[in-house]
């Protein structure tokens, strides 16, 4: 498995990968974004990155990140807006080797830490996070890899 960063040309593949995942989570009537406003937030204004998981020359899953800052531990973490991999490639690695780049990612960069949220009803996708040694949080179910777990997991 490759993985590789988004290009600019890429807005409309992006885009088609968060609407397959809006849809997934029944929740396509609430994507507003256009290729467009993708390329300004993403290439021109750099608020967020986009991360490829490839198989040959094809794009099977994404991952859409950004910097947040922790105030107790001092500073940035990555947060993940989306993942999500094509179902016809679900189980061969894909999601988890995206988690794992955006881990190594964070330890580059000094983050620490690296969460995101997940639906309640997603019960399969909270069972894979749980398995690669994610803490659930309270509330609208917030994940996160932190500290030695961190470094573990970008180094597997």
């Amino acid at each position: 498995m490759k993985i590789r960063y988004a290009e600019r040309s890429d807005c409309a593949l992006i885009l088609q990968f968060i609407r397959d995942l809006a849809v997934y989570e029944k929740m396509l009537d609430e994507v507003v974004a256009t290729p467009e406003l993708l390329e300004e937030w993403l290439f021109d204004k750099h608020k967020a990155e986009v991360i490829f998981a490839m198989e040959g020359d094809r794009e099977v899953g994404f991952a859409l990140f950004f910097h947040n800052f922790s105030t107790f531990v001092g500073r940035a973490g990555i947060y993940l807006e989306d993942l999500f991999v094509l179902p016809e490639y679900r189980g061969k690695g894909y999601g988890k080797g995206l988690l794992q780049q955006l881990a190594k990612i964070a330890v580059e960069r000094g983050c620490g830490r690296l969460e995101w949220c997940c639906l309640d009803w997603n019960q399969p996708s909270i069972d894979f996070y749980l398995s690669l040694g994610a803490r659930q949080m309270s509330g609208w179910t917030t994940y996160r890899i932190a500290g030695p777990r961190l470094k573990q997991f970008s180094e597997e």
